[in-house]
């Protein structure tokens, strides 16, 4: 019984992070959100990567879906896409894990 309350105490629940960004994000600033997503997974965590659009980028989501292939693509060697890309109101999010 003991061995269980310590390995319970020692276990540290795997949190959803999320990142958030603008469709028009730069690519240096892109760069950074990358690199702060790799923190995240090396430290054993889930990241939710989070599109949103404004006004009128609605219509033109075939952007963000673009954008999303990118980043997965860029976190390949990382990651695992867990969810695939979906919309829910203005933003579309995919889940990642670490391999």
């Amino acid at each position: 019984m003991k061995e269980l309350q310590k390995s319970r105490k020692n276990s540290k629940a795997a949190e959803l992070k999320q990142m958030r960004m603008g469709l028009k994000i730069g690519a240096n600033d892109l760069e950074i959100k990358l690199r702060k997503i790799r923190e995240f997974l090396a430290g054993g965590h889930k990241v939710k990567i989070l599109i949103f659009f404004r006004g009128r980028e609605m219509a033109h989501q075939e952007l963000g879906y673009e954008m999303i292939d990118r980043i997965a693509a860029s976190l390949e060697a990382d990651a695992i896409v867990e969810q695939k890309p979906q919309m829910a109101g203005r933003n579309l999010s995919i889940v990642v894990r670490s391999k």
